[in-house]
């Protein structure tokens, strides 16, 4: 039995039914499959008119996606290549900014769950929490053991 082709605009949907896409990133997608006479800049612009691909819907679905595991800077860079900028960033990061530290505190609760009782326990999951993106005003609150709170 022979597959059917999709049209483009069939390819996007089914994207975007999976899950939210940023344009750059559903461009690079479809630009596999596109033919020459196809507009892939006038399907995403139609897309977008239509409200099945909104920046704002992927900015949101993607902190939601890393925010209980990652920090700001992290999540900051992984916006950034997908081509969020400008105004809706800034934005993106003040609301961030707000629970850094007690997402922090949650992650370095989750995998270590004890304070350090060396210096080489404490390089250890300093750079456990860089790694994953956070402040190091975020990183130094967690490393204590307390709730966010009570700093």
């Amino acid at each position: 039995m022979a597959a059917v082709q999709l049209s483009l605009k069939g390819r996007a949907l089914r994207f975007l039914s999976m899950r939210e896409h940023s344009r750059m990133e559903l461009r690079r997608k479809l630009q596999r499959h596109a033919q020459e006479d196809d507009d892939v800049e006038a399907l995403l612009d139609s897309l977008e008119q239509a409200n099945w691909l909104s920046q704002e819907r992927f900015s949101e679905s993607l902190i939601h996606r890393r925010s209980a595991r990652f920090g700001n800077s992290r999540i900051m860079a992984e916006l950034q290549s997908h081509g969020i900028a400008g105004e809706a960033l800034q934005e993106i990061k003040a609301g961030l900014a707000e629970g850094e530290t007690a997402r922090a505190c949650e992650v370095w609760r989750r995998k270590f769950g004890q304070v350090a009782q060396d210096a080489e326990q404490r390089n250890k999951q300093v750079r456990f929490l860089m790694q994953r993106g956070f402040s190091q005003r975020a990183v130094q609150v967690a490393l204590k053991g307390l709730e966010p709170e009570d700093d």
